[in-house]
C-alpha cells in the first residue's frame, strides 16, 4: 500500500475508535437530543458518521447524486450498536479498497456529482477531514449542550 494513504487511514481509524469510544458513553435514548433545532440530533450525526467512510468512498468513485440518495435510504442505523457495525464495515471498506489502488490509480483524477475533481488520494484527504469534522461536533455537542465529558483522548 502506498505509505501516504496508510498514514491517512491511520488517522481516519483513530477518529473512527475515538467517535466508538464516545458512543459507549451514550444511551440509546441520547440519540434523540438535538441541540439545535435546524441541525442534526446527536442519532442523525452518529448515522452520518457511521457511514461516512462508505458513503464519501461511492462519491470518490464517481456516483450520482440518485445513487447516494438511495444508499443513504437503505442505510439507515436506528441504534447505537447499528451504528457501531456501520462505522467498522464502513472504514475496513474503504481501507481495503485503498489497499489495492496503484500510485497510477491513486493520481487518477475522479469528479463528483457536484462537479470537484479531486485525485483518489485527494479524495481518501477529504474523507479524513470529513470524519474529524462530524467528530468535532459530535465532541462539541455531547461537552458543550448535552454537559457529557467523554473521557476519551481526540488525538494520539
Amino acid at each position: 500500500m502506498n505509505k501516504y494513504c496508510g498514514a491517512a487511514l491511520n488517522q481516519i481509524r483513530i477518529a473512527v475508535d475515538s467517535i466508538k469510544e464516545m458512543m459507549m458513553s451514550l444511551r440509546e435514548e441520547d440519540l434523540t437530543f438535538r441541540p439545535t433545532l435546524t441541525k442534526f440530533s446527536i442519532g442523525e450525526l452518529l448515522e452520518h458518521l457511521s457511514l461516512i467512510c462508505e458513503a464519501d468512498l461511492l462519491i470518490a468513485s464517481g456516483i450520482s447524486k440518485e445513487e447516494l440518495e438511495s444508499f443513504y435510504v437503505e442505510h439507515k442505523l436506528s441504534s447505537l450498536s447499528k451504528m457501531e457495525a456501520a462505522i467498522d464495515h464502513s472504514f475496513l471498506l474503504l481501507k481495503s479498497t485503498y489497499e489495492g489502488f496503484s500510485d497510477e490509480q491513486l493520481f487518477e483524477q475522479i469528479k463528483s456529482y457536484w462537479g470537484t475533481v479531486y485525485t483518489r488520494y485527494e479524495w481518501l484527504l477529504e474523507i479524513l477531514a470529513h470524519i474529524y469534522h462530524h467528530r468535532g461536533q459530535l465532541h462539541a455537542m455531547l461537552v458543550h449542550m448535552y454537559r457529557k465529558e467523554p473521557p476519551i483522548a481526540l488525538f494520539e
